[in-house]
């Protein structure tokens, strides 16, 4: 068997977009992804189908793998050949022990290629509107360990050294706070000198606390501000009243759960997201295309049908796809297009076709209808509302086992103030998911503003027993402006 190779990628601060196009590719193409708590677990959607994932994640207090057994895990995983990430929340050189998994690999004559990633001691303070250098305040710029280092748990910080530098960023010092600050007096920075704490930077759920080397830790202990966080301390900290960008976008501070049933991305997160709000999709699916005997049959005779409904975007995109491989002319489809949502009609858009939401139509006509392999399971509903129809089964669905169990480690964190039911369909989806995890999903749409998209979601939420407080039109500039419009009445 060959070798195989590790990349040590920095995962960046938080936020998914902030990943390198090189760490991306990485984890696209890795056979094993290591990955660890301060990681985006948003970033595992783009792992390739059969991946296989391990979690070292390090909480306070308690490690899921020491150090030495991540070593070891490496160098095993690359002597089977397979293709390894170590992906690392920020950069791995930077307090990431970046070098200690290095020379284990290079010990063993494992070939690796260290990715760096956008470190949070510069990101964090940037969305925070703290730019780490500026020509009038500070020129110089040092990070530093806040972790406990030496035998009486302090850290381990020649603080003589750090007197002529502008600004200093701590790294995880939440809990040595008081001893930083202590310190940083007593070698000469004024009391009065800025300092702020970024939790969670880069991320929706973003918090910053300030104050002064005299004032912080009181401030932080009055709001219970925990790791993980950025400790900014210099008077470069002063700018962010001025220039403060991240927390001003409109939908900041909202913590949105988006309820799925697909799995093509859609932009529905990423544009709550683009607007500063922290957001969890749901339970989150991977998609395969079937290819098989009866796809091939079903499209070489799929110009005989009058009326065609796809169920899915999805439907459409790999409808299509077989078409196009069976060497077809387009022409020969007479039908008319159908679809449940919006969205799925915006898909055939996309593609030229002009489509209608589907309604009840006459028994005589001969349909033809596009979805997933469950839909196998639902004749009697399809024929009950349409008449006889045929089904083709044009691709499978695949739970993201690991990507959903870390959304579940998330939904028992902070709590949901906002969720989102893009279609009739995702009522049921996210309330079978969450009772499956153990989670009450009566407690949950009862602290939470429950948004629907269309009149048809509106009515699956009423038939489930819960009550929807707003029902926006379906379509994502009226979601937006629904939740904008909330949350300036809050």
């Amino acid at each position: 068997m060959s070798m195989g190779k590790v990349y040590l990628v920095g995962a960046g601060p938080g936020d998914e977009k902030l990943i390198t196009v090189r760490g991306l590719e990485c984890l696209r193409r890795a056979d094993t992804i290591v990955y660890d708590r301060l990681a985006n677990p948003r970033l595992l959607r783009f792992a390739k189908p059969g991946a296989e994932f391990i979690f070292c994640g390090k909480f306070p207090k308690h490690h899921t793998l020491r150090q030495e057994a991540i070593n070891e895990l490496l160098v095993r995983k690359a002597q089977e050949g397979k293709q390894v990430v170590r992906l690392k929340g920020g950069d791995p050189s930077v307090f990431g022990r970046v070098g200690e998994e290095a020379a284990e690999l290079a010990s063993h004559g494992i070939e690796y290629e260290i990715v760096p990633g956008i470190t949070a001691g510069i990101a964090a303070p940037a969305y925070a509107g703290i730019p780490v250098t500026h020509r009038e305040y500070g020129t110089s710029f040092a990070v530093v360990t806040g972790h406990a280092k030496t035998s009486d748990g302090k850290p381990a910080v020649d603080w003589m050294s750090l007197g002529g530098i502008d600004t200093l960023a701590f790294y995880m010092g939440v809990k040595n706070l008081r001893y930083i600050c202590d310190s940083l007096i007593q070698h000469g920075r004024h009391p009065q000198t800025p300092v702020a704490l970024v939790r969670w930077g880069t991320m929706g759920g973003q918090q910053t606390v300030q104050g002064t080397l005299e004032t912080i830790v009181r401030k932080v202990e009055e709001v219970g501000l925990e790791n993980p966080a950025i400790t900014l301390v210099g008077d470069i900290v002063a700018l962010r009243e001025q220039i403060r960008w991240f927390e001003n976008k409109p939908l900041f501070g909202r913590r949105i759960l988006v309820a799925r049933t697909g799995g093509e991305q859609g932009n529905l997160a990423d544009a709550l997201s683009e607007r500063g709000a922290d957001v969890i999709e749901y339970p989150y699916f991977s998609v395969h295309e079937r290819s098989d005997e009866t796809v091939v049959e079903t499209i070489a005779r799929s110009g005989e049908y009058e009326r065609i409904l796809f169920t899915s975007p999805e439907s459409v995109t790999f409808f299509f796809a077989a078409y196009r491989r069976s060497g077809r002319d387009i022409r020969e489809l007479k039908a008319m297009f159908y679809t449940l949502s919006r969205r799925t009609g915006q898909k055939l858009q996309e593609m030229g076709f002009a489509s209608e939401i589907v309604q009840p139509f006459s028994a005589s006509d001969k349909w033809l209808v596009v979805g997933e392999a469950c839909i196998l399971k639902n004749r009697e509903q399809y024929e009950t509302e349409w008449g006889t129809c045929d089904l083709l089964a044009i691709y499978e669905k695949e739970e993201c086992y690991e990507y959903n169990a870390n959304m579940v480690r998330l939904l028992r964190g902070e709590p949901i103030d906002t969720i989102v039911f893009p279609s009739a369909a995702s009522v049921e989806t996210l309330v079978r998911y969450l009772e499956r995890a153990e989670i009450d999903p009566y407690a949950m749409f009862s602290v939470a503003s429950l948004v629907c998209m269309g009149e048809r979601t509106a009515e699956a939420i009423q038939a489930a027993g819960y009550s929807a407080e707003r029902a926006a039109s379906p379509t994502l500039e009226s979601l937006i402006a629904c939740l904008i419009t909330e949350k300036v009445n809050e």
